[in-house]
This record gives structure tokens, sequence and C-alpha cells, in this order.
């Protein structure tokens, strides 16, 4: 769908965004993605379950 982006196309991109956020709030939007980023590889490293519940065996 989308092709490779070169790096004229990237400097645009990063362009733009620091046109429209301005270079003030670009760390705090930095900072805020990674720990997006953080949350969703744990919330996917468990499958949806808590580390503290233990799986309930429907057998026993």
């Amino acid at each position: 769908m989308f092709k490779q982006l070169g790096p004229t196309e990237l400097m645009i991109i990063l362009f733009i965004i620091l046109l429209l956020f301005g270079a003030k709030r670009m760390p705090d939007m930095a900072r805020s993605l990674g720990r997006s980023v953080r949350i969703l590889k744990a919330e996917t490293k468990n499958d949806g379950t808590k580390s503290d519940e233990q799986p309930k065996n429907p057998e026993a």
C-alpha cells in the first residue's frame, strides 16, 4: 500500500510535525508515546491477564 519512505519524505514529515506542535511540546509527546508503547507491549505480553491472578482450572 505505502512505498518505502526515503530520507527526504521523513524530513518533510518531521518538519510539518514540528510546525504543528512546536519545539517545546515535542519532548512531552515523545515521552508519552514511549509510555504508550511500553504499556502496549506489557499488555500483549500478558495476553490481557493480570500477573497476580492464577488461571482457573475448570476440571479441579
